[in-house]
């Protein structure tokens, strides 16, 4: 539309207000939308949702909801399709706008993680159209499990990777049957506004997909109460997750949320400690912002030093600088406040008695990069160990055998991920059962399969998502019995 509020970033033009039932809606109020990469770079005045807009952007999916339910599985998944090819053809654009907006490295969005968003979307029109009804005989009866919408459904998401994460939400909620109403984190919206422009563009019909931009404590807190809200998935902290929880529970909204991690990474005396080292290095890629990476590193004793000296050598490869850059490893990370919060981590610690083997500073007093840090905690229930940081630090403690292994990887609250690094099978398949954990990867990381569920355990999260498990949670299931020799009229 010709009069809507747009910014350009490096000559992507994005839309700046709420996208509500197929109209771009804004607001009284807007907030600042800055680039990580340059502070001083205001990439947008972008509009503040509050409970009038979470009200009208219900109002809206509350009213496509029976349409986009009739369509069937076969028309909503043609259109889901299409959604993905739009998504293929502005892969540079959505990578220079996510790279501005968050700063993850360019590469990484241009190459993987776009390209992800628009496979989540073919995986779940595929899945949705290719699923066969449970049916048995019993009782007399003619049995069948059918899949049917189950209503307007509410997303929130995080600011890393806010993209690729959005639509890893949106796609089997929207497969389906359900309209979406979509809130981006206040510090990275600027690519999921450009989702909505897509959608219209392949033919989702005004109301289906909604997105809302603003504050969580405001619009984010009256869309999770809003009594129309059917589904509720969340990505984000314990903090939060509690609050949407209660509100879900008022309404008897069934809730799904993906709180975060403090990984173990388990480093046996018998692997490839090169393969091992190479991959701890990883962790500090997006300057640690990324949820299933395995920030305690737990090596075996007799082999600490061995490791120790090649994961120096595997960490000083990595770049600090300009997420633009090819050459860059290293992101800034995506906020002042963030900034704050893990400099705040790393002098606890220092105060508290743990060593800082490397790293433990800023890179550049003008910038947002902190360096990759390293840190021997004086105790496994230092803060250090038992807490997210969500940035480049790294923790390092031993363990003398398998047992103690398991007791520190499953020493913390949280139970998202986990990486093992061992030559033998053996122990592989037993650390895979004894590690409490939604994922554990053994001598290899970041390996994701649509098909596979995707979660936590304790504070990282209840519930699961990807493949049958998410297009289960966001259906209702319902059972059809019908007398046997019941002949059609």
């Amino acid at each position: 539309m010709s009069d809507r509020r747009t910014a350009v970033v490096e000559g992507v033009e994005v839309a700046l207000d709420h996208a509500i039932g197929g109209e771009r809606v804004g607001s009284s109020t807007t907030f600042e939308d800055r680039s990580p990469l340059d502070w001083s770079l205001l990439l947008g005045e972008v509009a503040r949702g509050d409970v009038r807009t979470a009200d009208l952007a219900m109002e809206a999916a509350a009213a496509a909801a029976v349409g986009w339910a009739a369509m069937g599985v076969a028309g909503r998944a043609a259109i889901l399709r299409r959604l993905a090819d739009l998504i293929d053809a502005r892969t540079e654009d959505l990578a220079i706008v996510e790279c501005l907006d968050m700063a993850m490295l360019h590469e990484s969005l241009r190459l993987r993680v776009i390209g992800r968003a628009a496979r989540n979307f073919r995986a779940y029109a595929d899945l949705a159209a290719s699923y066969e009804p449970r049916r048995w005989s019993s009782n007399g009866t003619e049995n069948e499990v059918r899949r049917m919408p189950a209503g307007p459904t509410v997303v929130i998401t995080p600011w890393n990777a806010p993209f690729m994460l959005s639509t890893w939400k949106a796609a089997p909620a929207l497969a389906a049957g359900n309209p979406v109403v979509l809130k981006p984190a206040e510090w990275s919206p600027l690519s999921c506004s450009i989702l909505a422009d897509l959608a219209e563009e392949a033919g989702v019909p005004p109301g289906v997909l909604n997105v809302v931009q603003g504050l969580g404590r405001e619009v984010g807190a009256a869309l999770v109460a809003d009594p129309r809200a059917r589904r509720i998935s969340f990505t984000g902290s314990p903090e939060t997750a509690r609050s949407i929880g209660e509100a879900a529970a008022r309404n008897l909204v069934p809730f799904t949320a993906e709180l975060g991690g403090k990984g173990p990474l388990l480093v046996f005396a018998d692997a490839d400690l090169d393969a091992a080292a190479t991959a701890a290095a990883r962790m500090y890629d997006d300057a640690g912002q990324v949820c299933l990476a395995g920030t305690r590193l737990l090596v075996e004793a007799t082999a600490r030093a061995a490791f120790l000296e090649r994961f120096r050598r595997a960490t000083d490869t990595h770049v600090l600088g300009d997420s633009r850059d090819p050459q860059t490893t290293i992101s800034p990370l995506i906020h002042p406040d963030h900034l704050a919060r893990v400099e705040g981590f790393v002098d606890r610690a220092r105060s508290a008695g743990d060593t800082v083997l490397f790293g433990g500073r800023r890179w550049k007093d003008d910038g947002l990069w902190y360096e990759p840090t390293l840190i021997e905690p004086h105790a496994n229930d230092a803060e250090i160990v038992q807490r997210e940081v969500f940035g480049p630090v790294l923790t390092i403690q031993t363990f003398r055998d398998e047992p103690e292994a398991v007791a520190l990887a499953n020493s913390t609250p949280y139970g998202l991920s986990a990486i093992v690094f061992t030559s033998d099978a053996a122990r592989a398949d037993r650390l895979g059962d004894a590690v409490r954990a939604g994922t554990v990867w053994t001598n290899c990381y970041l390996v994701r399969d649509l098909s596979a569920p995707f979660g936590g355990t304790g504070i990282s999260g209840i519930g699961r998502e990807g493949g049958e498990y998410a297009l289960d949670f966001y259906s209702e299931l319902k059972t059809v019995q019908v007398k046997e020799g019941t002949t059609h009229g």
